[in-house]
């Protein structure tokens, strides 16, 4: 009898050794550091603290707000050379597709080519990716015809509204930067967005039967029903004269595209396909007077750089609201499009894109863009995929984009006047059937059916609803998702593996064996008020099934619970009470709790709520192994009894 309390003692001592509470830390410096890792990850002040002296620690400032700074006195010739290769061959896309995209969100078209003007200087020089090519997004051009279209009759007024929508575009995306908040764009998933930019695509595809099919009226609406009804109700005012020529182009668009894929090198192809389109339109319709025998053209577009739109935005409107939700949804697509499009590039590159630079880039492009007559922009993937291959090495191709843009405004405009509007609606379709990444998709049904549920509902959202709705659906469920997976954390058993002291999950290692007389149990979340009252019921209802398996067995009871809290992160109140009142439910049952690995934030505030001491120190493990082989010692479990079977929690009732 002395000899096992000496044993029992000298366990004792050695878990309460093993597990130590660590020392308190002040306030102050606990909530700092908790800041710092909330909004500063990434620790952005390094690069100024390790360099010595004022005049040093300057420059870095300098190179961490504006990033041309970090590649400019590097920069060579040969380096050029490969930025402009790249600039004018993004700018041969640019220019139809900023003409493409203004349409679609019912602007002037004009208006396209200042929006691959002034916010491509910008991001060459308050951008830290060197392969995003800047402009305007379909996704967006339909949003701002889908939300703002119907607010005002005036193509002025309308115009005004876009330049106000994008300014506060701009303020949210640059507010998003400074304040450090750019995880907020990480609630909408992987899943959330290849549905959402999906919908959408097959949207703006449906939209360009208006072009296609040489309609001049056509339904504001975006749902696929009222779109297919609009273009059948006119079905007598079809012009075959557009649907021949649009057939023709979009073959010829989506054949160059077809070539470029299966031949990487001749990528030029597909990036020349949309000039070259509208150069051999243009000429078609000048030669035949396609405008008077039933083929729309742009018609005249304005000679010059941007005017100033600052006297045009609407600060203070009854559309001012409309402008602001407008701005905050486009601007948070435009984040996630061109942050995801960026980091994929980074990745190829081995190098890294801070995510809030980028936010402030963005926000900037889209404050000064609004007061130069410019739209909504951001980093699509068509263009930064042309830049990427066509060489570039710095941001410095948006520059020379924008200068090629420039020389197109000042002189070239006057060519585009004979430009039909069907080779815009092949462009868009070419572009936007792109966007539709079926292969993810198919993946995420591999992988996760539930993130499939999540794409499939907000692209049927956006289809058959509005953009508004698919939006609101893809938030929704990745934020539900979200919040099921902190309410509703898994807690699964253990059991030992032969000839070892490792414990893993028994419904995935089938070798693994449960200890007779103990339940040992892992939880893999942290424990918060959240989850704290249904992981209390979900831990009694395992205890209620182990022991209703040993009973049916005529096995000896259950004497001890092992709780393995290495994936507990932290704990709070609700947590620590709700340990409490699980060891006093296990008391009044006989059966003793143990807790394995927990880690240093668990032991501090199970100390300071005396859970710690109500539990003992002497009941605290560092791993599993010694937890179950310390119970075997103290709760006279029985050797030599059968293996009690596993049972998979689905099965439960």
């Amino acid at each position: 009898m002395v000899g096992q309390q000496q044993v029992a003692d000298d366990g004792a001592a050695a878990a309460a050794a093993r597990v130590a509470v660590p020392p308190a830390k002040p306030l102050l410096r606990t909530i700092g550091h908790n800041l710092m890792e909330t909004f500063f990850p990434d620790d952005p002040f390094r690069a100024v603290t390790r360099d010595k002296g004022r005049r040093r620690r300057a420059l870095a400032a300098l190179r961490y707000v504006f990033p041309c700074l970090e590649w400019l006195p590097s920069y060579t010739l040969s380096t050029l050379w490969h930025d402009v290769v790249a600039g004018v061959t993004v700018a041969s896309l640019a220019v139809p597709q900023g003409i493409s995209y203004a349409k679609l969100a019912n602007l002037p078209p004009i208006l396209g080519l200042y929006s691959s003007f002034v916010p491509a200087m910008v991001y060459a020089v308050m951008g830290s990716s060197r392969e995003l090519a800047v402009g305007n997004m379909a996704v967006g051009s339909l949003l701002f015809a889908a939300m703002m279209g119907k607010e005002t009759s005036s193509p002025e007024e309308y115009a005004a509204l876009a330049f106000t929508a994008t300014f506060f575009a701009g303020v949210f995306q640059a507010g998003l930067g400074v304040l450090r908040l750019g995880f907020i764009v990480d609630l909408l998933s992987h899943a959330a967005i290849v549905g959402f930019m999906g919908g959408a695509a097959t949207v703006v595809c449906l939209q360009q039967l208006k072009g296609m099919l040489g309609l001049v009226h056509f339904t504001s609406s975006t749902d696929i029903v009222a779109v297919v009804r609009s273009a059948v109700s006119q079905s007598h005012l079809w012009r075959w004269q557009s649907i021949v020529l649009g057939c023709g182009f979009l073959v010829f668009l989506l054949t160059l595209r077809y070539i470029s894929k299966k031949k990487p090198r001749l990528f030029l192809l597909s990036a020349a396909g949309p000039l070259v389109s509208v150069i051999a339109g243009s000429v078609l319709v000048y030669l035949i007077h396609g405008e008077h025998h039933g083929i729309p053209v742009i018609g005249e577009l304005k000679k010059g750089i941007n005017p100033s739109s600052v006297k045009d935005l609407l600060l203070s409107s009854p559309h001012t609201m409309v402008a602001v939700k407008t701005g905050i949804i486009t601007g948070i697509i435009g984040l996630a499009e061109g942050i995801a499009v960026g980091r994929s590039f980074a990745m190829l590159k081995g190098y890294n894109v801070d995510g809030n630079k980028e936010m402030i880039a963005f926000g900037l492009m889209n404050i000064i863009g609004s007061c130069t007559s410019c739209y909504l922009t951001a980093g699509p993937f068509s263009r930064s995929a042309v830049n990427h291959n066509s060489g570039c090495k710095t941001p410095m191709s948006n520059a020379v984009m924008a200068l090629a843009v420039m020389l197109t405004l000042l002189f070239l405009t006057p060519l585009f006047y004979y430009t039909p509007l069907v080779v815009l609606s092949a462009i868009i379709i070419t572009a936007m059937l792109g966007v539709i990444d079926y292969k993810a998709a198919g993946r995420l049904w591999k992988v996760d059916k539930v993130d499939f549920l999540v794409c499939v509902g907000a692209y049927l959202g956006v289809v058959f609803g509005s953009i508004e709705i698919g939006l609101s659906i893809a938030v929704g469920i990745s934020v539900l998702r979200l919040l099921l997976f902190i309410a509703r954390p898994k807690t699964m058993v253990l059991g030992k593996m032969p000839n070892s002291t490792n414990f893993r999950r028994m419904d995935q290692y089938t070798t693994a064996q449960s200890v007779p007389g103990l339940l040992v149990l892992r939880i893999d979340s942290p424990i918060y008020f959240a989850n704290a009252g249904y992981l209390r019921e979900r831990i009694m209802r395992w205890i209620d099934h182990e022991e209703d398996q040993i009973k049916a067995k005529g096995l000896e009871g259950l004497k001890c619970l092992v709780l393995d809290m290495g994936a507990v992160a932290n704990i709070d109140a609700n947590g620590t009470k709700m340990l409490e009142d699980l060891k006093k439910n296990l008391d009044r049952s006989g059966i003793q709790i143990a807790l394995a690995n927990p880690g240093s934030e668990i032991m501090r505030k199970m100390d300071n709520s005396k859970v710690l001491g109500l539990i003992g120190d002497e009941w605290i493990f560092l791993t599993v192994g010694e937890a179950c082989d310390y119970a075997q010692q103290n709760c006279k479990i029985g050797t030599g009894m059968d293996v009690v079977e596993y049972v998979d929690p689905e099965d439960m009732v």
